[in-house]
């Protein structure tokens, strides 16, 4: 994504043909509609016209290594750098290249204990990657190093390893420190070292809780000694993962995780990231500034996917990577023992294949800020090179090739950087990424992939795209935008409402798409710069919302990034109000969707269509409210998913066709006391998910100001 400050303000803050009849039966206004505002809003629905039933994948999430976000927040391991990429040194390190947002995940350093000429990098037989810290000893005067900025919990336990190695005589200790004095420390002396590496086991007590807890390495008597790396993790982690992320992450179902990237993956050698974890190099990823540890790999990540009770979908490097590598990495994940990358898995500790199913060659290769990219008319030649080898090694995958439509190649200035007159790219033209993999790479994927990320505050404006950008580190084109409240909430819905119009179009074009079901993959997707508050999980239900009217082609969707739900430090960590919105439609939403409609019809559009402006606003007729309705797999309930971006009650009369209510509805209410209430660790949740009474009555059925509701009618159905 060539957005790197939006982005890390997400995570800190964090031509087109009508509609096919299928879907626009979801959310085409009744034809008597039209009414004025002053008319009580009516509600049809109609149970007995359903339609593509809701993926399991449809609110999947994403993840990469950017900087140490995968080990800051799923990965329990407590020390940076732990494999001695970086300089051991007193002096401070410069900032690195890069935005500055990004040095927030940047890794703590070691620095000396002693004078820094004490410690030095040995490369003569280091233990992993490039060198080894060489500690001279001074007599009795300790030397070593320590890294400082751990947090710790009062009476938890934390287990580790270290590898050593010294002149014989040399005594180590092993340090936590949680406070200065002499009493708030728990050491470890670890004798009868040699010249060759050898392992010892750590385990410390925290005495109290800090954020300001240190680890020391130091060694007295004569001559030196080698570190080869260390570990220290909670010993209540979860195979090496932290166990308060995994057990929130997993309520929400996602169905599917994409990893391992991402712009990480475009220099990513898998090859690296299997094995014994000790023993993998430390990589520089050049994506986002930060040396990788290399420690969750792809065995790690397919323990993720268990624990969290999720199907794995791997992205491969289809930058600097090449087909060989890629089918490599398909045999070792899915292949029996039988074969030689097979059996490498089942030495490395998991003899069962994986069965992975979903595979994406490539991310964002249209994009110039990609490492690897090329040119449209070679990159289909390489795509459709992989797919023949990954095929090759397993036929039974799903593979998805990387998409770019107009408004994505538009917006991310793609016709800039073609140097093409037009601005706004076309269907048919070099700019038409998508288009060119229907032309050209057509029997070598199942699914087509999207990106999008909507800027909170702002719009594109086609016209501005070769002016310098209003504010550093937004792309050219982008302006302030004046938007009310509903329309704020509505913004990033747009982006999904043009990728269906685009999608149709492709239909259009290309019709052989609806007989093999080619269908579609939102892959990465966010409202950038919008705070995880009330006020963006009401603009994600109306994400949703537009999502759900489009089950017949979009299948897959994944969230950016799939910790961007919690709220969470180096000890603790709860759902913020996006990661309730995805439980409370995970938790409670049908999985049939019925049609329906409505007497009040979205407003049209504020501005012409063309960069991120669709031809017509997303939402159902039941202006202001958004809505969409499906029944439970079982046909026992109705459930009707309601955004009100107002700041008012709002009430609608329900007309129900084709089933009866039955029993006492419910209603579950995302909702909190204002727009910016926000959910953070250490602090009495502001946002939450209330279970409510339904007057059994359709009539006049009330919507809380600024919520999220789904109501779930007991109904039978219609004979």
């Amino acid at each position: 994504m060539n957005k790197p400050i939006a982005l890390l303000a997400l995570l800190l803050g964090a031509a087109c043909s009508a509609l096919p009849a299928q879907q626009s039966a979801l959310t085409a206004a009744s034809s008597s509609a039209q009414a004025s505002s002053s008319q009580p809003l009516v509600v049809n629905i109609d149970a007995r016209q359903t339609f593509t039933p809701v993926s399991p994948y449809e609110h999947g999430m994403f993840i990469e290594h950017l900087g140490l976000l995968v080990y800051r927040s799923l990965w329990a391991e407590m020390l940076d750098d732990r494999k001695f990429y970086y300089p051991i040194t007193s002096t401070p390190p410069a900032h690195p290249a890069g935005p500055g947002f990004f040095r927030m995940l940047q890794p703590r350093r070691w620095t000396p204990v002693g004078p820094d000429s004490a410690v030095t990098l040995d490369p003569a037989h280091p233990f992993v990657g490039a060198h080894s810290p060489r500690i001279q000893l001074a007599g009795s005067a300790p030397r070593g190093i320590r890294q400082q900025g751990l947090a710790l919990v009062k009476g938890k336990l934390y287990t580790g390893r270290i590898y050593l190695r010294a002149t014989p005589g040399v005594a180590v200790k092993v340090t936590l420190s949680w406070g200065p004095g002499a009493n708030e420390r728990q050491s470890l002396t670890l004798s009868h070292l040699t010249h060759a590496y050898r392992k010892f086991p750590l385990r410390f007590t925290a005495g109290a809780s800090t954020t300001h807890a240190a680890l020391l390495v130091t060694g007295t008597g004569t001559g030196n000694f080698h570190i080869g790396t260390l570990s220290l993790m909670p010993a209540d982690n979860i195979d090496g993962f932290r166990r308060d992320t995994i057990s929130l992450l997993r309520q929400l179902h996602s169905g599917f995780w994409r990893l391992p990237g991402g712009n990480f993956i475009s220099d990513f050698n898998w090859y690296d990231s299997i094995g014994n974890r000790d023993r993998r190099p430390p990589v520089m990823d050049y994506a986002w500034h930060t040396a990788q540890p290399n420690d969750v790999g792809m065995d790690e990540f397919m323990t993720l996917c268990r624990l969290l009770g999720v199907q794995p979908y791997i992205t491969v490097n289809a930058g600097f990577g090449d087909a060989h590598s890629a089918a490599e990495e398909v045999e070792y994940m899915n292949a029996p023992v039988t074969t030689r990358l097979g059996a490498l898995r089942a030495h490395n500790g998991h003899p069962a294949p994986y069965h992975v199913k979903f595979w994406d060659i490539g991310n964002e290769p249209y994009g110039t800020w990609q490492l690897g990219h090329t040119d449209l008319k070679y990159y289909v030649l390489k795509h459709n090179e992989f797919a023949k080898a990954m095929r090759k090694a397993d036929p039974s995958i799903t593979l998805l090739a990387s998409g770019a439509m107009p408004d994505e190649m538009t917006i991310e200035g793609m016709t800039r950087a073609m140097h093409l007159k037009n601005l706004q790219a076309q269907f048919g033209s070099p700019a038409d990424w998508t288009g060119g993999l229907l032309a050209h790479c057509w029997g070598n994927f199942d699914g087509l992939t999207e990106h999008w990320y909507s800027r909170a505050g702002y719009r594109f404006v086609v016209a501005r795209a070769n002016l310098p950008p209003v504010h550093p580190g937004i792309e050219p084109g982008y302006v302030p935008a004046k938007e009310s409240l509903l329309q704020w909430v509505r913004h990033p819905s747009n982006r999904v409402q043009l990728k269906a119009e685009e999608w149709h179009e492709y239909e259009h074009r290309f019709p052989a798409m609806l007989k093999k079901h080619i269908f579609l993959s939102i892959d990465e997707y966010a409202y950038t710069g919008a705070q995880p508050d009330l006020k963006s999980a009401l603009a994600y239900g109306m994400v949703f919302n537009e999502m759900l009217r489009h089950t017949d082609f979009l299948r897959m969707s994944a969230f950016t990034m799939g910790v961007s739900t919690l709220d969470f430090n180096q000890t603790a960590a709860v759902f913020n109000a996006n990661g309730l919105l995805f439980k409370l439609y995970g938790d409670h939403f049908g999985t049939v969707p019925v049609a329906l409609s409505g007497n009040s019809p979205q407003p049209a559009p504020m501005y012409p269509p063309g960069g991120d402006q669709p031809r017509k606003n997303a939402g159902s007729p039941t202006y202001p409210l958004d809505m969409v309705a499906a029944l439970t797999a079982d046909h026992k309930f109705l459930t009707v998913a309601v955004v009100n971006a107002t700041r008012t009650a709002q009430q609608f009369h329900l007309n129900l066709a084709g089933a009866t209510l039955q029993g006492t509805p419910v209603v579950w209410r995302l909702s909190g006391p204002g727009l910016d209430s926000a959910n953070h660790v250490g602090q009495s949740p502001q946002v939450a998910i209330q279970r409510l009474p339904v007057s059994s009555s359709a009539q006049n059925i009330s919507v809380a100001p600024i919520s999220v509701d789904i109501f779930r009618f007991p109904v039978s159905e219609a004979q």
